[in-house]
């Protein structure tokens, strides 16, 4: 399927309207899922022609995603990834937890970004990064583009790794997302070390419903689901 090609037009408006010189695409993979950590990379690009066919990563098929992520790794001018563990996910929660890996991954740069171009309507970075938040900016931003096939790959490489001692969850094709081998072995032999134990799919397993962790505010309150997916889905 045809789609255009993403652009420079936000980061050169950003450099217009606010001076800033280093700016970097963020882009996020791993939200949804079950099993991992979530995963941002944080990628600066300049001004430069992308390389051909540089898209959204959902929007290539595996093996170009992966030659294009070679491609990518020495053609941007930085880039770093940071992770949110799912410790530390059901801890705090998708939104702050997304906040830890997207600064771990900027902080990790060479040189801090002036301004951010973070995918999405929402801004979970918040001060003191200076955000602009782009719907589908994955498609239409080079720096956010790049940022999503490095996240992509790189997630999708550790949970291969992670699924070797967990071959029933077919780690290795779904990457910690619902599907039917994952929620054959889910139902079969319990979450592993690797699962989020606060997520909604353990509410339809009432074998190991006793291992689910449930987040509590300081006044004992419980806080609202953040995207969480049931088992379902």
């Amino acid at each position: 399927m045809p789609y255009e090609p993403p652009t420079h037009t936000v980061e050169r408006s950003l450099r217009a309207t606010t001076g800033a010189k280093i700016i970097a695409g963020v882009d996020e993979v791993g939200r949804g899922a079950w099993a991992g950590p979530v995963t941002v990379c944080a990628a600066v690009t300049g001004l430069r022609r992308p390389p051909e066919g540089l898209t959204d990563s959902k929007l290539l098929t595996v093996k170009r995603r992966n030659e294009l992520a070679v491609v990518l790794r020495t053609w941007v001018t930085s880039y770093a990834l940071g992770h949110a563990s799912p410790e530390e996910i059901d801890k705090l929660g998708m939104t702050a937890a997304l906040r830890l890996a997207a600064c771990r991954a900027l902080e990790a740069l060479p040189v801090r970004p002036d301004a951010v171009i973070l995918d999405g309507k929402h801004d979970y970075l918040g001060a003191p990064w200076k955000v602009r938040t782009v719907i589908k900016g994955d498609q239409s931003c080079v720096a956010v583009a790049a940022a999503s096939v490095i996240a992509k790959v790189q997630r999708d490489k550790m949970m291969a790794e992670l699924g070797i001692d967990h071959a029933d969850f077919g780690f290795a094709d779904n990457a910690g997302y619902p599907s039917p081998v994952h929620k054959a072995a889910l139902a079969e032999r319990g979450p592993t070390p690797y699962h989020r134990l606060s997520w909604a799919y353990l509410d339809a397993l009432p074998q190991w419903q006793h291992l689910k962790k449930v987040r509590t505010w300081v006044d004992g309150s419980v806080p609202e689901i953040e995207g969480q997916l049931g088992f379902d889905f």
